[in-house]
């Protein structure tokens, strides 16, 4: 059940991220709110899968490289952001990183 939670979370945080980028500053109304809404529900649900058992480290790990993972693909297939192979091999990086942290917790 912590999985869940934190699948919803970084759903959320990826929506309020990108939503920012749409707000241009907050000066666009609906984009401006659903910034705040998905960064309230993200904290909330990421707050739930720790409250689930799940470990702070691997719960942070996970929600900070899917999101930034999740954010750059859609800069660059929406958003018209560039994305170099150094940047994908950056990512590439943080996830194995975040994937040592979980596999070096299992006992």
């Amino acid at each position: 059940m912590p999985w869940f939670w934190l699948v919803g979370a970084i759903i959320a945080e990826v929506v309020a991220t990108t939503s920012l980028k749409l707000s241009e500053g907050f000066t666009r109304l609906i984009p401006s709110v659903v910034v705040v809404v998905g960064y309230v529900a993200a904290f909330t649900m990421l707050s739930q899968s720790l409250t689930r058992g799940m470990n702070l480290g691997v719960a942070y790990g996970v929600w900070a490289a899917a999101g930034i993972a999740l954010v750059a693909a859609i800069g660059a297939l929406f958003l018209g952001e560039s994305l170099t192979w150094v940047q994908v091999g950056g990512i590439a990086l943080i996830i194995g990183g975040v994937m040592a942290l979980e596999l070096g917790g299992a006992h």
